[in-house]
């Protein structure tokens, strides 16, 4: 198997083990053809992003045990789905977003520069 890759198109980084993210709950934004939301954005996510994703259906701050999602809060990395990230982009409220965790995948749905934009230092 390859190694993965970033946007950047060096080795891809881990995202988050504390909250543990990933489609493959492993911290690292991989994809694969299960994975329909391809989630290969690794972002910090804001109170603003927070907000516009459950007002669009998808409640990341409400932990839910019985699957192991401790709730995400402000600061928090977590591996996006590209394309609500788009949508969040769109909106003006896209959270930051970690280059070298960003698995080169989301290059299929977000252009490089506004992910570079979006960039953290």
């Amino acid at each position: 198997m390859p190694t993965p890759r970033n946007v950047l198109g060096t080795a891809l980084r881990s995202c988050s083990s504390a909250p543990l993210t990933g489609f493959f709950r492993d911290g690292f934004c991989r994809t694969c053809e299960e994975d329909q939301g391809s989630h290969t954005v690794c972002a910090e996510v804001t109170a603003p992003f927070l907000a516009y994703s459950q007002a669009h259906g998808n409640d990341l701050s409400t932990p839910l045990p019985q699957y192991g999602f401790p709730g995400l809060q402000p600061g928090d990395r977590w591996c996006l789905c590209a394309r609500r990230w788009l949508e969040a982009a769109q909106a003006n409220c896209a959270p930051p977003v970690n280059l070298l965790a960003t698995a080169a995948a989301a290059l299929e749905v977000i252009p490089l520069a506004l992910l570079e934009a979006h960039a953290t230092a």
